[in-house]
């Protein structure tokens, strides 16, 4: 009896050993994993969460307000009052509430221009439904054209040394359009052709 008491005590124990093993490590491993990738996400929020936004690029701005239509979810406000393209503002939205960043470092406030964010090429303002506004700066790409360098929600008095972030070169892509582009496709005027203009006359 005591020998199978003994062995009893040590299944128990082992038992309760693998448990804690399986919970602690693969479960505890999980879970540290899906932290660190939510602490790569650039903003916090969801893009159900953005009411309008306005992108800063070329000495021009464009401003997008969301709808209660749901088949044409956005309206482009500036420099056109007209139905903004869906696939188009959702993709750059997408990149806002759903990037990650690839890394984030420290660099001293004057050096800045090593990384294009002293004069940026472009700047979302987000505009939020409870009334938070975040901002993202976009700079240069990095060496092999993969990443850009950017700034999320700077400072207005900037200390000593500021985070940068890597974020997709999608971003690029996503507010590098043509003003047609960001237009839907029914606003877009057609282009009269020759054979129209014989048939009108």
């Amino acid at each position: 009896m005591k020998l199978q008491k003994t062995t009893w005590i040590l299944l128990i124990f082992a038992l309760s050993l693998g448990g804690f093993v399986y919970f602690y490590e693969i479960k505890g491993a999980e879970k540290r994993a899906e932290i660190q990738e939510e602490q790569k996400r650039i903003f916090a929020f969801d893009k159900e969460q953005i009411q309008s936004f306005t992108i800063e690029k070329n000495s021009e701005m464009l401003e997008f307000e969301r709808t209660e239509d749901e088949l044409n979810p956005w309206q482009m406000k500036q420099p056109e009052n007209v139905t903004a393209s869906d696939a188009a503002v959702s993709f750059l939205l997408d990149l806002i509430a759903g990037g990650k960043s690839e890394k984030v470092f420290s660099v001293p406030t004057n050096q800045l221009q090593d990384y294009g964010l002293d004069r940026p090429f472009a700047t979302v303002n987000i505009q939020l439904k409870n009334n938070e506004s975040h901002q993202i700066i976009l700079g240069n790409p990095n060496f092999d054209n993969k990443f850009l360098y950017a700034q999320t929600d700077p400072q207005s008095n900037p200390e000593e040394e500021l985070e940068v972030l890597l974020v997709p070169i999608d971003f690029q892509y996503g507010v590098e359009r043509e003003l047609s582009e960001w237009k839907q496709e029914s606003e877009i005027p057609e282009e009269t052709s020759e054979e129209d203009l014989e048939e009108a006359n």
